[in-house]
């Protein structure tokens, strides 16, 4: 039986997070980025630096992806505030991360009929300011099994509201 903070037929959360990053692993394998699970490298802010496991990466070319597949709260797509804090969490390390590395957040696109807009677009839309410059924000629809960039470096508001609206 399915636990209420796990997706309907997935054996754990822990699957589904794999399941994403292999598929967003095939994506960018199409498009010619070959990337590894599970690539470590020394992040920080100041003189300490700490190894950090990202999703996928690529050190030859400098390129590190975090991978979400987190969706709205049902049954009313409310916000999930706790999942977001943990893409906040993702952007604080990509700020932790040399600058010459480019930084991938790939998300699930998740559409809400209700708010008319995806996870991606709410958070372009409500956490810009804490997306560091250089960060591309991906959004990967299942369907198709394609992505889509939605965003890249520092937003003002009006460009916040305008990648909302495309999503």
């Amino acid at each position: 039986m399915d636990k209420p903070h796990q997706r309907i037929g997935a054996t754990s959360n822990a699957h589904v997070g794999r399941d994403f990053e292999l598929a967003a692993q095939k994506f960018f394998a199409s498009e010619g980025l070959a990337l590894e699970l599970n690539i470590k490298i020394p992040v920080g802010i100041g003189e300490i630096k700490k190894d950090h496991a990202f999703d996928l990466g690529c050190l030859k070319e400098k390129v590190l992806v975090e991978c979400k597949s987190h969706k709205w709260t049902a049954p009313n797509d409310n916000v999930p505030s706790a999942k977001l804090t943990v893409w906040n969490e993702a952007m604080y390390y990509f700020l932790a991360t040399p600058t010459s590395y480019r930084k991938i957040m790939f998300v699930l696109r998740d559409y809400s009929d209700k708010r008319k807009e995806t996870l991606a677009g709410y958070y372009i839309r409500t956490y810009s300011h804490l997306i560091p410059e250089g960060v591309e924000l991906w959004e990967y629809d299942e369907s198709t099994m394609s992505a889509v960039q939605l965003a890249f470096n520092k937003f003002s508001q009006q460009d916040a509201q305008k990648a909302a609206r495309l999503c």
